[in-house]
């Protein structure tokens, strides 16, 4: 609302939000203030009430023991007006995948479970062809290592890979296993001392329970351990695969040299483990439910007139509703995550709970978490494109973050007396981490340049994250072979067995592939009027050096967009969901 004064000044009083009843609002003028900055009673109350009447709205509750806290609401429409979705339908998840299915042609396939697909090419009958896209090359290369080793730099779970800098006892690789895929005339223990050795582990699926919630299908999990190799091309390839944690003869470590479906159904279990974290722990536990943490905290502590307020507002944006339907809908008992995914009925909570342990602080800032797995070098692995515009991303954002702190703030000392700010880091430590020190997040923030990258960790989780893991999974989970979310044979425990038929009896079938192609399609499209990073829209902000920041910032991410639209050019597989004309602002769907 603009307001003109008597002696015809203009004033500017954002309001952003529902007016639902006859109750009075009380509006302050669009000027950001700390709490030091208000010197009268009057708008030291106003401050007051607001906090504690949203503190009664937005009251913590714990979904499943050991989770990050979650908002206390049933539902949709249990929720606060003012954070609920404009048109519930529009994120109804069983409406969106039925109406998927329906779109993509395989609603007639939906309730075939137990029906077997009869070979590969079976699974055409529900791909659809998009020619020149991302998943239409998937289909034609998947069964290629190359193709298998690349999707760990730049699929849409990027973040499991790491430099091995010592074979673990439990994966008993010897030389003689893998002589024949090493290049470089080396030792294998040379290899890995040289930084060519790679290593994806997936302990934490070890003893997680399978989905029993439906008795005509078994369905199973595994735990495997792959050994990757940067050969003379550069390119990551497997070398190793053990599909389970424990060595012994009934464990067999498979190799590029085993015969053909021995060494593609190792793949597949990899590929199908790998979809089951990317689900549950990259995608749901560190971008989902830790921006809802982020958002809850931040209605409860900052009050509208607070700068830190108005600059994380907009990437708050339906994060908690879109968490709420889906635990009303999606991952709740008898939900729709239990149809077609080996980790429903209650695996994926198991999940998250072992997750929680690896989730911390440092985890969450990008630059930190890619040295931290050994993966920083550009000249050691040169085509990893989610660290390279990752990096470009959180620095600008970073940036941007510092120069609203200078507005605001000019030293360490108004950092450390600004209670609101550190009320708002307290909860996060001690409802959204649980209080665990072994978290590593900060429970107060002393310095200008720590809030710097407090700030950063939050916009970029809520925005960049989420956008690098949820809108690949069409592009490279529609191929079912190559995401399987479920598998209905054991893995193998011995070589020279396996066939075709063992293969495509292993994966899903018919009704459960269909299921699965309705969600990667729903979960990957975008909002309507989505808001993309740096575009806001809603004024919460008035002051010119602020307007100015944001007009650097979206010069900074203006600059990106066009390096990368350059790098893509004429790649067969282009990557852009780091672009930040890609990167919707808050996690909303």
């Amino acid at each position: 609302m603009t307001v003109k004064t008597p002696v015809g000044d203009y004033l500017e009083f954002p309001c952003y939000r529902w007016i639902t009843d006859e109750k009075e609002i009380v509006l302050r003028d669009g000027r950001a203030k700390l709490p030091r900055d208000d010197k009268t009673q009057i708008l030291k109350q106003h401050r007051r009430k607001e906090l504690e009447t949203r503190q009664k709205m937005y009251r913590w509750k714990e979904w499943h023991p050991g989770f990050p806290l979650s908002i206390d609401a049933h539902s949709h429409s249990d929720l606060p007006r003012d954070i609920q979705f404009d048109n519930e339908k529009g994120v109804d998840f069983i409406l969106n995948y039925s109406k998927a299915m329906e779109n993509l042609y395989v609603n007639r396939f939906m309730h075939m479970f137990q029906s077997s697909w009869s070979d590969f090419a079976d699974f055409e009958r529900i791909f659809v062809r998009i020619s020149n896209t991302i998943s239409e090359y998937v289909m034609q290369h998947w069964k290629e290592d190359f193709m298998f080793g690349y999707q760990f730099l730049n699929g849409c779970n990027p973040v499991l890979i790491r430099r091995c800098t010592e074979i673990p006892k439990k994966l008993p690789v010897t030389m003689d296993m893998v002589e024949c895929s090493l290049e470089r005339n080396l030792t294998l223990e040379e290899e890995v001392k040289q930084g060519n050795i790679f290593i994806v582990d997936y302990e934490l699926l070890d003893g997680v329970d399978a989905n029993k919630t439906d008795p005509c299908t078994i369905q199973y999990l595994a735990a495997p351990i792959c050994l990757l190799y940067k050969n003379l091309e550069n390119k990551i390839v497997p070398i190793a695969i053990q599909l389970g944690q424990e060595p012994g003869p009934d464990n067999p470590i498979f190799l590029p040299s085993d015969a053909t479906y021995d060494w593609l159904l190792a793949k597949i279990w990899v590929r199908s483990s790998d979809f089951h974290i990317h689900q549950t722990v990259t995608h749901l536990l560190r971008t989902h439910l830790v921006s809802e943490v982020f958002s809850i905290a931040m209605f409860r502590q900052l009050p509208a007139v607070h700068p830190l307020f108005k600059l994380l507002v907009p990437h708050m944006r339906f994060t908690i509703a879109i968490n709420t339907k889906a635990r009303e809908q999606l991952i709740c008992e008898c939900g729709l995550f239990d149809k077609a995914n080996a980790t429903g009925g209650g695996g994926h909570v198991q999940m998250v709970q072992k997750a929680m342990k690896d989730l911390t602080y440092s985890s969450l800032c990008f630059p930190e978490e890619i040295k931290a797995k050994g993966m920083d070098s550009k000249e050691d692995v040169p085509y990893y494109y989610y660290r390279d515009d990752g990096i470009k991303v959180w620095e600008a954002i970073k940036s941007f973050a510092e120069d609203v702190i200078q507005i605001y703030y000019e030293s360490d000392e108004v950092v450390c007396e600004d209670v609101e700010l550190q009320a708002f880091v307290k909860d996060i430590y001690v409802y959204g981490m649980r209080g665990v020190k072994a978290s590593g997040f900060p429970k107060t923030i002393r310095t200008r340049e720590k809030l710097a990258e407090y700030l950063t960790v939050i916009i970029f989780t809520t925005s960049a994250q989420h956008a690098a893991v949820n809108f690949g999974q069409y592009d490279w989970c529609s191929w079912i072979p190559n995401a399987p979310p479920t598998m209905r044979r054991p893995p193998p425990t011995e070589k020279g067995t396996v066939t075709i038929e063992q293969i495509v009896e292993s994966l899903p079938d018919r009704g459960r592939s269909c299921w699965h192609l309705g969600a990667v399609w729903a979960l990957s499209q975008f909002q309507d009027n989505e808001l993309f990073l740096g575009m806001y829209p809603d004024e919460h902000f008035v002051e010119k050096p602020v307007k100015e920041a944001m007009a650097k910032f979206r010069k900074n991410l203006d600059e990106i967009v066009n390096a990368i639209a350059e790098r893509n050019k004429n790649k067969k597989l282009p990557y852009y969901y780091l672009s930040p004309d890609r990167i919707p602002n808050s996690v909303a769907v």
